[in-house]
């Protein structure tokens, strides 16, 4: 096997911190290069100037200091990455990066930030295992 793209989602829980984590370890193993993916809500799309600029910027500086942590994690373990903050549905999005960014396997929480109870798998790692078509390595 040859890892060359990791796609690490993340979105700021501790299942998605572990999958990094991970991440890193495999980065290491197979000398990958790690793309750490965020995805934000929409865009308001009802809002006039100057409150729409507003809403989009801090939507923007939520997710940035929302990566920050786990940027810091990567930098620090000298391992190759690149990021990527894309508005809408991370499981839509997923399928799309991995296709355009040509991802050979997939490393994320089985659980997101909601981790509601009763749940066996979270719903964007239900909808991922659904959707793509390379390896996906859920991290509890």
């Amino acid at each position: 096997m040859n890892f060359k793209k990791i796609l690490n989602p993340v979105d700021g829980s501790e299942h998605s911190r572990r999958s990094t984590q991970y991440s890193v370890e495999l980065a290491k193993q197979f000398n990958s290069k790690i793309i750490l993916l965020h995805c934000h809500e929409k865009f308001p799309v009802v809002l006039a100037e100057p409150h729409f600029q507003n809403a989009i910027n801090k939507i923007l500086k939520n997710s940035e200091e929302l990566t920050e942590p786990f940027e810091a994690l990567l930098e620090k373990s000298g391992v190759e990455y690149e990021i990527r903050i894309l508005e809408g549905s991370p499981g839509m999005n997923i399928d799309t990066v991995v296709n355009i960014e040509k991802i050979d396997l997939i490393v994320m929480g089985s659980r997101g930030v909601s981790n509601l109870e009763g749940l066996f798998l979270g719903s964007v790692a239900h909808q991922v295992l659904h959707k793509v078509q390379c390896p996906v390595f859920i991290i509890k």
